[in-house]
């Protein structure tokens, strides 16, 4: 894929909690510990207002999956051993179309996860993969989004780029940190669904673009950092205008701006952004944060400079902001993150 990542995208720490109490049940205390440390996630240990970067997510799963010798580390009753991606990617590539790829994808997993099943139907237009719970255990959060977002990453490693997402599905109610869900899918999330599941139009699912066994090795070797994340700036408008924000001076990024650009009204727009959940000011705010985030644990400018290059007219609005965005002064912040 030759997009670029969406810019600063974090998600807040309760989004990585059911990971985390998946890997404290398959780790010594001494190797809990250890692992969120090497991952630079030990000083946010139960800060309920803190953001997680992709970078503390790749290099956490990075570690985890290899030390637990469960390349799901946990998310599922039975470990997934190593080299089982390998070998998923493998099946998959030599697919011919994207659907019978997602086709292999499901046959996978069912042979490794006894708790879940996945099931593949297409009805009225829309492909539907469907998770399908075989007993009456909890849905573990994070497992159900991130083997979700496999599939997707796939699909986009096989189409050589991402693939349009109709809507996602999860078998859990909405949780507090429901909007960090569109960092990870481009589409409308819903909750409290059946089972857990992802659409696609099939109209969309081209053939397989032709990948070498050195593409496999990247893929693997990048994992997860190419597809955690979504890559897509057009799927949703709460996207789009985030992508505007990011291209603009902050002295354009207001509402009446971002919708001229959008060729729309402003009342349409804030519309549309209510269909996606979301508001103009929550976005700009996400983003504002998210770039503070990144140059404060960089270490390389004042806090001073970094308000305003996130807009901010003095040092005290930007304190009173940051300290409500994530519990923290950007001062205290930058102390446990670097």
């Amino acid at each position: 894929m030759t997009v670029e990542p969406t810019l600063y995208s974090t998600v807040s720490r309760p989004f990585i909690e059911d990971w985390l109490q998946a890997l404290r049940m398959l780790c010594t205390t001494a190797q809990y510990v250890s692992l969120l440390d090497r991952a630079d996630l030990a000083s946010g240990t139960g800060d309920e207002q803190g953001r997680v970067t992709l970078d503390q997510i790749v290099g956490l799963y990075r570690l985890a999956a290899v030390e637990t010798g469960d390349e799901m580390m946990g998310l599922w009753s039975r470990p997934i051993r190593p080299r089982a991606l390998q070998h998923l990617l493998t099946s998959v590539r030599e697919a011919t179309t994207l659907a019978s790829a997602l086709y292999r994808f499901s046959t996978f997993w069912n042979l490794l996860l006894d708790d879940h099943q996945f099931t593949l139907n297409e009805l009225d237009g829309v492909l539907t993969l469907a998770l399908h719970r075989q007993n009456d255990a909890p849905s573990q959060r994070f497992g159900h989004m991130l083997i979700l977002k496999l599939a997707h990453g796939l699909l986009s490693w096989l189409a050589r780029q991402e693939v349009p997402v109709k809507e996602v599905g999860f078998a859990f109610k909405r949780p507090d940190f429901a909007p960090d869900y569109a960092i990870i899918f481009p589409a409308p999330v819903q909750f409290d669904r059946a089972q857990t599941s992802i659409s696609f139009d099939p109209g969309v699912l081209g053939n397989v673009q032709v990948r070498s066994t050195a593409d496999l090795d990247i893929f693997l070797e990048n994992a997860p950092r190419d597809w955690i994340f979504t890559q897509s700036r057009s799927h949703t408008q709460s996207l789009r205008v985030r992508s505007y924000l990011g291209r603009v001076g902050w002295q354009d990024a207001n509402l009446t701006h971002a919708a001229q650009a959008m060729h729309m009204t402003p009342r349409t727009l804030i519309r549309k952004l209510d269909a996606d959940g979301t508001s103009f000011q929550g976005i700009k705010d996400a983003l504002r944060r998210d770039i503070a985030i990144d140059d404060l644990r960089k270490g390389d400018k004042s806090v001073e400079a970094i308000a305003l290059d996130v807009g901010f007219s003095s040092s005290a609005n930007f304190h009173r902001a940051f300290r409500r965005w994530t519990g923290n002064t950007p001062s205290s912040y930058r102390r446990k993150t670097t």
